[in-house]
């Protein structure tokens, strides 16, 4: 009986105290993968499972492009390289030597799949941009389009422009 008593007073005390642990009603856990917008991981310092409040703590960048259909379209986003500094990626002075032949993988939620050098993302190496887009025209992007998708202006053809961009992955060439 005493057994029984002393679960049910920690039990109730769990309750009454609020566990799990809470910050402003929402639970301490990891993050639910249903809030998760990107994985970042691979050949990288800290991996990361990003949701819309992390990317929206970026630096913004506009830029405008042609679509496949040929109009021209203003892209709103974070630039690639901003989201890899995240998870401890090195660029400028650091990027040299052995890191030279690390690439990055951008997989979409289809399985489609990209490849980009690392030098690619580094404003020390080119002013190209490339961004990772969440709006398009001052609007989310389409559901056909995902949450996220990597625009690059510059590009004459769009294969590397991924749509529903769920993972990006750091991987050093053999």
């Amino acid at each position: 009986m005493i057994k029984f008593f002393h679960i049910a007073c920690v039990s109730l005390c769990l309750f009454v105290a609020g566990y799990p642990p809470t910050i402003g009603g929402q639970t301490q856990q990891t993050t639910a993968a249903a809030d998760v917008l990107l994985n970042v991981g691979g050949e990288v310092e800290r991996p990361l499972k990003l949701t819309a409040i992390d990317l929206a703590k970026l630096s913004r960048h506009t830029t405008r492009a042609k679509e496949h259909d040929g109009k021209e379209a203003v892209f709103e986003g974070v630039m690639l390289g901003d989201v890899l500094r995240l998870a401890g990626v090195k660029f400028g002075e650091e990027l040299r030597g052995k890191n030279l032949v690390l690439y990055l993988v951008v997989e979409a939620a289809d399985k489609y799949r990209a490849v980009f050098a690392l030098p690619e993302l580094d404003p020390a190496f080119s002013d190209r941009v490339i961004l990772l887009a969440d709006r398009r025209n001052g609007k989310p992007l389409s559901a056909t389009e995902g949450t996220l998708r990597i625009v690059i202006p510059d590009e004459k053809r769009h294969a590397r422009w991924v749509r529903q961009v769920v993972s990006l992955t750091l991987r050093r060439a053999a």
